[in-house]
């Protein structure tokens, strides 16, 4: 095989006067290996843990008969929710997890608001 001339100003790499690609645009395979998550977080995922959430919060929150018990009821549940989606997050499918924490601070959200409208209107702390 004999050696063609390259174009003008372009020298062959390995030849003096060539420089090493910068590495913005890869040629070939990445000199690592990429790591690809096992459970990535999906809609389906937040979605279903959300529902999951929802529901166990709504059946602790019917065992109350007032506005105080419902209030610690759903104190309780929302940090047993939690306990789980600290579990999920760390072992288990992560999007489920994050369903399941943005639907507890909700109904927590939803919680502290009754709460409050009963502090208001009664002018008594309902809690204790």
């Amino acid at each position: 095989m004999t050696w063609q001339p390259g174009l003008p100003g372009h020298p062959e790499p390995g030849h003096p006067g060539s420089h090493a690609p910068s590495g913005l645009f890869p040629s070939g395979p990445p000199s690592r290996p990429t790591w690809r998550e096992p459970h990535p977080v999906t809609g389906a995922g937040v979605a279903s843990g959300g529902a999951l959430a929802a529901a166990w919060l709504v059946l602790f929150g019917l065992l109350g008969d007032d506005v105080p018990s419902y209030a610690w009821w759903t104190l309780l549940a929302g940090g047993l929710a939690w306990l789980a989606a600290l579990a999920l997050a760390r072992f288990g499918d992560r999007g489920v997890a994050t369903g399941v924490a943005i639907v507890t601070a909700g109904g927590w959200s939803i919680a502290a608001a009754v709460v409050a409208v009963r502090w208001a209107t009664v002018a008594d702390w309902p809690l204790w």
